[in-house]
């Protein structure tokens, strides 16, 4: 199979740090192009914008879309319009209503719509659930702890409507729950801390339950200094499961079981090429669909000024 001509649609810190060299590690890709009006890379062809990229690229067969959320939509749109398959960074959109929308237009179209939970490519997540299946949850704790400030830096959109303030982490968490827990959950309660001068929580504690009324806390927190923490544990009658270190540590009851390399976008590109061959889709909204039910349940307090 011919290599995957592929673009490049937006080339901030997550596309340069992530997208970049998982492309250039999988052969079955061409970067073809950057779709982006302030940034470019020497040796790609540069475009200011995804319309400029379509028009000048009859070749291209895929985007990758590492814009802000609320862009995504109308990109990831045009994108599908022009036959291409596509690859959304996540979250997979600003709101439910425009995934949906965009599922609907890839299966009409027969193209590929991929909403890319990075962090379900972690190393331990398919052990984690494999061994999951079938045991009795007893409780779930999740603590998802970064500092803002080393992570986004001069991302103000991250604070507008649609930036999602620490559920852009958050909803990491929230991918790899939904991903390795047998059972669907649902949210019961949600504080979110907001500060005086951003629209986007920048701390959240949140309460879920199964059918089964299964306690599923979760602590996020965009004020963490210091060691950073990505951790979930599980307790359950075999023993407690911890998938830490954002899923590259499984632990059973403190015996490490697995541990290695960050290599969630290599794999993520990996599916997005079956994906492609198949000409099949893979949207699952699950984890957005918490966020956005947080919004909706949340008690929300305004505490200091958010100042970078």
């Amino acid at each position: 199979m011919p290599p995957i001509n592929l673009g490049l649609v937006g080339f901030g810190k997550i596309a340069r740090d992530q997208h970049l060299p998982a492309i250039a590690a999988n052969s079955g890709y061409r970067l073809v192009g950057i779709a982006d009006p302030h940034s470019r890379l020497d040796g790609v062809a540069h475009h200011a914008s995804l319309k400029a990229m379509l028009d000048a690229t009859p070749a291209l067969d895929a985007v990758a879309i590492c814009t802000p959320t609320h862009l995504r939509h109308s990109q990831a749109r045009l994108a599908l319009e022009h036959g291409k398959h596509v690859l959304l960074e996540k979250p997979p959109g600003a709101t439910l209503s425009e995934v949906d929308e965009l599922s609907d237009l890839a299966e009409r179209r027969q193209l590929t719509l991929f909403a890319a939970w990075h962090s379900r490519f972690a190393p331990g997540v398919a052990q984690a659930r494999q061994w999951l299946a079938g045991r009795e949850i007893r409780a779930v704790e999740i603590e998802w702890k970064e500092d803002a400030r080393v992570w986004h830096p001069g991302q103000t959109w991250i604070w507008e409507p649609g930036g999602m303030g620490v559920f852009d982490p958050g909803i990491n968490a929230l991918s790899l729950a939904t991903e390795i827990l047998p059972r669907p959950f649902f949210l019961r309660s949600a504080n979110l801390a907001v500060p005086s001068n951003c629209q986007t929580p920048i701390a959240a504690d949140l309460a879920f339950s199964d059918v089964q009324e299964t306690p599923i806390r979760a602590a996020f927190d965009f004020r963490q200094t210091g060691p950073q923490t990505w951790d979930i544990h599980v307790d359950t009658e075999a023993g407690r499961l911890s998938l830490t270190q954002g899923g590259r540590r499984l632990s059973i009851d403190g015996r490490v079981e697995l541990e290695a390399e960050e290599r969630e976008y290599p794999g993520l590109y990996a599916r997005f090429a079956e994906l492609v061959a198949g000409r099949t889709s893979d949207v699952d909204v699950a984890p957005l669909r918490h966020v956005a039910d947080a919004f909706l349940l949340g008690r929300r307090k305004r505490v200091a000024a958010y100042v970078e």
